[in-house]
């Protein structure tokens, strides 16, 4: 990290550390990790969380069918505005397929290898989304295990890939019928299930924090925006300039910390107080080599805008 500023400091008085924000705050911009049940809709659960928490709206990151399980973010507040990011992080899975007869495992596998790769993968007639051709990389696609017509498999794949026109083209390829019997996404991004909670030890936390004030559950639930955005690089800026973005300002020269090394102009950066409080998402106006030459002039431009307006206080004239 290139350090621009060394003397900066950051107010005591305005904004909080992501780690001490209390409850109330973490659901303005905040997000869970469910362990989706079988049975009910990913919209659904998120509507039983949204309830149970007295929210307006809670959003979900990347659709599981009913009958699937898994890890499912749950998105309150400004993280909602986030959706988009959380739904292209690559996915995991452990599907469970049913042959309609016994393959020879080589022949299972050699039709699986096909299946691997770039691959066209349209989604299915009873999917959410338009039907059309599109491709989906395939990193992984292999057998866990296979005994007489069932096949258990782990999968690595592209966000939006279905599973269930996977088991029809193996089915193709086979020359036999395939069907989807089980699915569970054991990682969802960097997300896995040993961050997830069930919806009852969910609805447990909240009733103890309504019921007796005992927040130890709960603060361990819902996790700060900040950690949906850490593998982006970062810029730390100073307080006024803070102010400045959450009102949807461009951020300048003067304004910046430290900027991490090694980017391009048009790179998406994650704008950061010193607090490392998530200000907004931006895109470089110039590299993190001209950066530290400039005096004046614009550095990056926020595309999305997490941070409440004047959470720090503004430091020019209205």
């Amino acid at each position: 990290m290139i350090i621009l500023d060394d003397t900066a400091t950051s107010s005591e008085n305005h904004g909080c550390a992501p780690n001490d924000r209390t409850i109330e705050m973490l659901l303005e911009s905040g997000f869970i990790l469910l362990d989706k049940a079988p049975g009910p809709s990913s919209h659904q659960v998120a509507a039983w969380a949204r309830d149970l928490l007295d929210l307006d709206k809670l959003g979900h990151g990347g659709t599981l069918d009913p009958f699937a399980t898994g890890v499912l973010p749950l998105l309150a507040g400004k993280s909602m505005r986030l959706t988009g990011k959380i739904l292209t992080h690559d996915k995991s899975y452990i599907a469970l397929f049913k042959l309609s007869k016994e393959v020879e495992r080589d022949d299972v596998e050699s039709a699986m290898k096909n299946l691997t790769g770039k691959v066209y993968n349209v989604p299915p007639e009873i999917s959410a989304v338009r039907v059309q051709v599109r491709t989906r990389k395939i990193s992984t696609f292999k057998i866990l295990d296979h005994k007489e017509n069932l096949l258990l498999t782990e999968i690595h794949c592209e966000a939006g890939t279905y599973v269930r026109t996977m088991a029809r083209d193996l089915g193709l390829l086979l020359d036999i019928n395939v069907e989807l019997k089980e699915l569970r996404r054991p990682k969802s991004g960097r997300f896995d299930l040993l961050q997830s909670v069930t919806m009852q030890q969910l609805a447990d936390a909240i009733w103890l924090w309504k019921n007796t004030n005992d927040q130890r559950a709960i603060l361990k639930i819902v996790h700060p925006v900040e950690e949906l955005l850490s593998e982006l690089p970062k810029i730390v800026v100073k307080d006024g300039a803070a102010a400045a973005l959450s009102h949807g300002a461009p951020l300048l020269r003067p304004g910046v910390v430290s900027i991490d090394e090694g980017l391009n102009t048009g790179d998406e950066v994650v704008l950061v107080t010193i607090k490392g409080e998530a200000v907004a998402i931006a895109n470089l106006s110039q590299s993190s080599k001209v950066i530290p030459t400039m005096t004046q002039g614009e550095v990056a431009k926020p595309n999305c805008v997490i941070m409440k307006e004047d959470t720090y206080p503004r430091s020019w004239k209205k």
